[in-house]
C-alpha cells in the first residue's frame, strides 16, 4: 500500500539530502543551542507571568497565561513588604564593595607587577590560596571578628568581609603585565609618581577589563545571601535575597503566596541583567584575556 507524504515534508526532505555532512552538523548544533536556550529561557518566562497572577490564578497549574493583576502585585512586594528599602539596602551595599574591592585589588596588582620586594610571587599565591576558602568555611571566625569590632547588625560587618578580591587582583595583574614595556619607560622618563602612573595611565588603559570584573564583581556581591543572614537582626537593615526569603514565609492558611514571590524574583533579576546586558562585551573580553 502506497504512502503519501504532504509537499512540506517532501521539500524538507529534500532540502536535509541536499545538506553537506558540515551542513548537517552545523544544523544539529544550532537545533541544541536553541533548545538549550529555551531551557534557560523557561524558568524566566514563568516567574515573569506568574508575578502577574493572583494567589488563586497561580496555583491553576495549567494557566501559563499573565494574570490579572501586576501593577497590584509589584506595589504590593514594593511597598508594603518593603522590598524597596530591601533593594536600596543591597544596592548601596554593592556599590560601596566594588568600590572598595576596585581599590584594593588596583593597588595589590600595581605592587605585585611594578614594584620589586622580597617574596613577591609567595604574596600573590598566598592571596589566590584565599578563593580555596569560600565564606562558609571561614564564617565562624570572621562573625567572632566582627562580634569583638562591635560590627555585628552595622554596615561596616555588612560590607567589610567583602572588600577583598583575590580574583580581581590576578585580573589586573594579567592585565597590567601585558601593557608594553616602553609605556613604563616613558612614564618613568616624565617623573610620574606610582599613584599618578596607576591614575593616568594603567587605569585608562585597563578600562575595559575594569568594566568586566565590576560586572563580575556587582553580580556576585548583589547575590550575597549567606553573610547578611547573619551578621544583619533589623529587618530594615537586609538585602534584597534575604528579603525574598522573609516574603517566601508569609502566606495565608497556610499556603505561600507564590505570586509575590515570583514578582520579588523578577524585581532582584532586573539590576544583575542589566548590568550584564550593559557590560556584556567588556565582561567578554575580560574573560578571554585570561
Amino acid at each position: 500500500m502506497a504512502t503519501t507524504t504532504d509537499p512540506l515534508t517532501q521539500r524538507l526532505r529534500a532540502r536535509l539530502t541536499k545538506l553537506s555532512a558540515p551542513g548537517r552538523y552545523r544544523l544539529l548544533v544550532h537545533g541544541v543551542l536553541w533548545a538549550a536556550l529555551l531551557v534557560v529561557l523557561a524558568p524566566l518566562v514563568l516567574a515573569a507571568i506568574y508575578s502577574t497572577q493572583s494567589a488563586s490564578e497561580i496555583y491553576q497549574i495549567t494557566n501559563l497565561l499573565p494574570g490579572t493583576q501586576p501593577l497590584d502585585n509589584y506595589t504590593t512586594v514594593l511597598f508594603e513588604y518593603n522590598f524597596a528599602q530591601y533593594m536600596l539596602n543591597s544596592l548601596v551595599m554593592t556599590t560601596v564593595v566594588i568600590v572598595g574591592k576596585l581599590t584594593v585589588s588596583l593597588l595589590a596588582a600595581t605592587a605585585l607587577v611594578y614594584y620589586r620586594f622580597p617574596y613577591r610571587n609567595l604574596v600573590f599565591y598566598l592571596i589566590l590560596f584565599t578563593l580555596l576558602m569560600p565564606l562558609p568555611v571561614r564564617i565562624v571566625p570572621l562573625y567572632q571578628l566582627m562580634a569583638d569590632l562591635g560590627w555585628i547588625n552595622t554596615f561596616a560587618g555588612l560590607t567589610s568581609p567583602f572588600i577583598a578580591s583575590a580574583t580581581a587582583v590576578f585580573l589586573f595583574r594579567q592585565r597590567f603585565r601585558s601593557i608594553p614595556p616602553a609605556v613604563i619607560e616613558t612614564a618613568r622618563l616624565d617623573g610620574i609618581g606610582p599613584l599618578r602612573f596607576l591614575v593616568y595611565v594603567l587605569i585608562p588603559m585597563s578600562r575595559g577589563v575594569i568594566a568586566g570584573v565590576s560586572a563580575v564583581l556587582f553580580i556576585g556581591t548583589w547575590n550575597a545571601y549567606l553573610w547578611p543572614l547573619v551578621v544583619i537582626f533589623e529587618r530594615e537593615n537586609q538585602v534584597a535575597q534575604v528579603g525574598l526569603r522573609f516574603i517566601q514565609g508569609v502566606g495565608s492558611e497556610g499556603l505561600i503566596e507564590w505570586n509575590l514571590v515570583m514578582t520579588a524574583g523578577v524585581l532582584v533579576m532586573i539590576p544583575p541583567l542589566v548590568v550584564l546586558l550593559v557590560a556584556r562585551k567588556h565582561l567578554l573580553s575580560t574573560l578571554a584575556s585570561t
